[in-house]
């Protein structure tokens, strides 16, 4: 079958599902274009098949244009985290999208809903079905996914497990945690969606997918603290509605109050595969759900890995000052960060970064640095005494002091990760960006904290790390315009 000449439209490709979507689309040389309210979203991209039009769900002259030409159109969108009422929001643009798509000729909708049986669904779970209804009821042939749980770095289910788990060593549980469910990996999911392209279809149809597990939330919960080797207490109770508990979990997780309650109120409902039907029509076999959590674990370590914090916060400050400091959360970890300019070109800016440790020591505090080596070497660690192999020069994999090189791009990146004692896993990232008058220099400190121990080192070391980082990052940009 021909992979690029039937156009594939797709939206969402910003969201979570969509973006790994669109990874693996254009993995295998489909033509894409992407509908979006926001192309410069897209403007790092630079893949020949895939194109990017601007369009609103909602607005119907701007849909047919984005329909033209489209074969197949991926609907990937929902207004959840959206504050007006969600579900009105997504019914509206359902229907615009099914007459938008009609009228166009589009040859196939694919579509990623949610699994529920019940009386009384949530309103999130109600809503989902209806777009899927509206869908299947435009007159364009459509293939509804209808999934559970879906575990992967990012999504807001596992991130909610990942949150409860990290940060409570005692976790109430509730009634509705032992809900059957059926959690299926993001890789499955992406596995479906794609083959649902060559799948041939005259009528429309509701697929249930589903890992090969059925377990429960607590399940769930559970297998993630084995995992990351923590001892969790779960005291049962019999009451604490999914109403009481969404409220509870605005305070713990990272998760907006409004998705959260949407999301515990679905739970509720069972969630498991009842129609079989997927195994036969595709050749995918889902994973359980103990691989699906360690992918998730070892994936998102990789995605954090690749992330490059500069183009994070430079969408969000207008004002790079210098000593700009942030603070934040991203999923489990906690991250400080911090800039400052210099008038030096990149490549002059990265001489002292290159530099850190060794002979030439931390630029800042250097005692401090010595009585945490002191520290370390106590509890069996390699302190601050391995010092550097080359004094100029540095490679993936070489060791400074009680760091090891993760990464480096010359003028651009050094990432060294700990290997220091410490309750959990510390990075230490220089990122530099050339601009009209010289370089930023950013400076970010990233932690991974086991459990709430992790959490509490974090914070009882936050002053010092800021005199520290801070002292660091002037002391680096002071040397490289000293030896400009």
């Amino acid at each position: 079958m021909d992979r690029t000449g039937n156009l594939i439209l797709l939206t969402g490709a910003t969201g979570y599902v969509g973006g790994h979507l669109l990874d693996e689309l254009e993995k295998s040389g489909r033509t894409i274009r992407c509908l979006t309210r926001n192309p410069d979203s897209f403007a790092a991209r630079e893949v020949a098949t895939t194109s990017v039009v601007s369009a609103d769900l909602t607005d119907a002259d701007s849909l047919r244009t984005a329909m033209a030409g489209v074969h197949t159109a991926y609907y990937l969108v929902h207004s959840m985290d959206s504050t007006a009422a969600f579900e009105a929001e997504d019914r509206k643009a359902a229907l615009t999208f099914a007459e938008a798509a009609r009228h166009a000729g589009v040859k196939k909708i694919i579509y990623l809903g949610g699994l529920a049986s019940g009386a009384s669904l949530s309103s999130h779970l109600r809503s989902r079905q209806e777009v899927g209804e509206i869908l299947r009821d435009s007159g364009t042939p459509t293939i509804e996914f209808r999934a559970s749980i879906i575990i992967g770095p990012g999504s807001f289910s596992f991130e909610m497990i990942r949150a409860l788990v990290e940060r409570l060593p005692v976790m109430v549980m509730p009634q509705w945690v032992k809900t059957p469910t059926q959690p299926i990996a993001i890789e499955d999911v992406i596995a479906y969606l794609v083959a649902a392209l060559d799948l041939e279809m005259e009528e429309s149809l509701v697929v249930e997918i589903g890992g090969s597990d059925q377990v429960s939330y607590q399940d769930l919960l559970r297998e993630y603290a084995k995992q990351r080797g923590l001892k969790r207490l779960m005291i049962p109770v019999p009451v604490l509605s999914p109403r009481l508990s969404s409220l509870w979990l605005g305070l713990v997780t990272p998760v907006f109050a409004h998705i959260g309650r949407e999301l515990v109120d679905g739970l509720k409902n069972e969630t498991v595969v009842r129609d079989t039907a997927a195994l036969q029509m595709f050749s995918i076999r889902p994973r359980g759900y103990r691989e699906s959590i360690e992918r998730a674990l070892l994936t998102g370590d990789q995605q954090f890995a690749r992330k490059r914090w500069s183009k994070k916060f430079s969408r969000g400050t207008a004002d790079k000052k210098n000593g700009e400091q942030n603070k934040f959360e991203s999923g489990s970890r906690l991250v400080d960060s911090r800039t400052m300019h210099t008038h030096c070109p990149p490549e002059k800016a990265f001489l002292p970064v290159e530099q850190l440790g060794g002979a030439i020591g931390w630029y800042y505090g250097d005692w401090l640095w010595t009585l945490r080596g002191v520290l370390d070497r106590a509890f069996g660690g390699a302190g601050m005494q391995r010092g550097r192999r080359d004094p100029l020069r540095l490679l993936p994999g070489d060791k400074i002091d009680c760091w090891r090189v993760e990464a480096i791009e010359q003028g651009r990146l050094l990432r060294l990760v700990a290997e220091m004692r410490v309750p959990g896993r510390a990075w230490l990232q220089f990122e530099l960006e050339p601009d009209s008058s010289g370089t930023q220099i950013r400076q970010t400190a990233i932690f991974d904290p086991l459990g709430l121990t992790g959490r509490l080192y974090w914070y009882l070391l936050i002053p010092i790390h800021q005199i520290l980082f801070q002292g660091m990052l002037r002391s680096i940009v002071k040397t490289a315009e000293e030896n400009q």
